[in-house]
């Protein structure tokens, strides 16, 4: 990377407090604070620009702000990965090496980045952020049936704490150094709002739902979440599995009409959505959001 991105990823990394002796510091030529606010200097360069206007808003309320951030990276059609749930391989992912690398900036930007059980079986990531610098952050896996082997990376590789969300009535053993945190629970999975206030009781306040789809979608549709950053990669895929799964709008005017903020990724494209946001015209309006999340924008 350039000297002035990394300038621009190390600035955004102190204003949110991460890492080791991670400050807040005004870059000549890129940031600069005004009024108690953070500026993009006007004459960055574009690509810095789009860099700080991405992770700006999330790193600016500082160390201390509650937010929820959902991702899908999809194809064309809606898919975010086969009918049989691949989504990458040794040779190739759904999204680009650039939307990759997005991720592991969300996961240095977070507290803790959360990933439901199928995404684990099927992708078995690492979720650290050893394409960046920055922190790891703590790893959060849903499993409230305790449907995951022991030999996941989550679970042995050391490089970052990793938590498993399962039902309250589990009583089986850890998985390796996990931790487990037991949630109570219906048919429909972990209660969520309970999660979440058991996750910000341990600090974790930044979060980072990485996938999969239903993760994310019972997230969104429950109202915790802050943003949703879609990620569409110019690929066709059959007869895959649909990305956000939300209720049936019986009119158009039912439609939540968002206003995004849209970014390229080498052929890909980033649609970062305000859930916050007021709709133009009302129509769609979002529910507050039901957590005690603070409004970020």
């Amino acid at each position: 990377m350039p000297d002035l991105t990394d300038a621009a990823w190390a600035a955004l990394l102190g204003i949110g407090g991460q890492g080791a002796g991670a400050s807040a510091t005004a870059v000549p030529g890129l940031l600069r604070r005004r009024g108690g606010c953070w500026e993009i200097h006007p004459g960055a360069p574009a690509g810095c620009r789009d860099l700080l206007s991405l992770y700006l808003p999330l790193v600016a309320a500082g160390p201390d702000a509650c937010w929820a951030v959902g991702h899908l990276g999809q194809s064309l059609n809606g898919c975010i990965a086969t009918r049989d749930g691949e989504s990458r391989s040794a040779t190739c992912s759904v999204t680009g090496q650039e939307n990759i690398l997005h991720l592991h900036r969300m996961r240095a930007l977070c507290d803790a980045v959360l990933v439901g059980a199928g995404t684990i079986a099927h992708d078995d990531p690492r979720l650290t952020t050893r394409l960046v610098p920055g922190p790891n952050p703590v790893r959060v896996v849903l499993d409230p049936r305790r449907r995951l082997a022991h030999d996941h990376l989550v679970f042995r590789d050391p490089m970052a704490p990793t938590l498993v969300c399962v039902g309250d009535d589990e009583q089986r053993p850890p998985l390796g150094p996990a931790e487990l945190l037991a949630v109570p629970w219906d048919a429909d999975g972990l209660r969520l709002d309970l999660l979440m206030e058991a996750l910000a009781a341990r600090g974790l306040r930044r979060l980072f739902i990485e996938g999969g789809g239903v993760t994310v979608s019972r997230l969104f549709n429950a109202g915790c979440l802050t943003r949703l950053q879609i990620t569409l990669a110019p690929l066709l895929i059959g007869r895959g599995r649909p990305g956000l799964d939300l209720p049936r709008a019986e009119r158009l005017a039912d439609a939540l009409r968002l206003r995004p903020r849209i970014y390229r990724m080498g052929a890909d494209l980033l649609y970062d959505l305000d859930l916050n946001a007021v709709p133009e015209g009302g129509e769609g309006e979002r529910k507050p959001c039901k957590i005690g999340l603070e409004r970020l924008l």
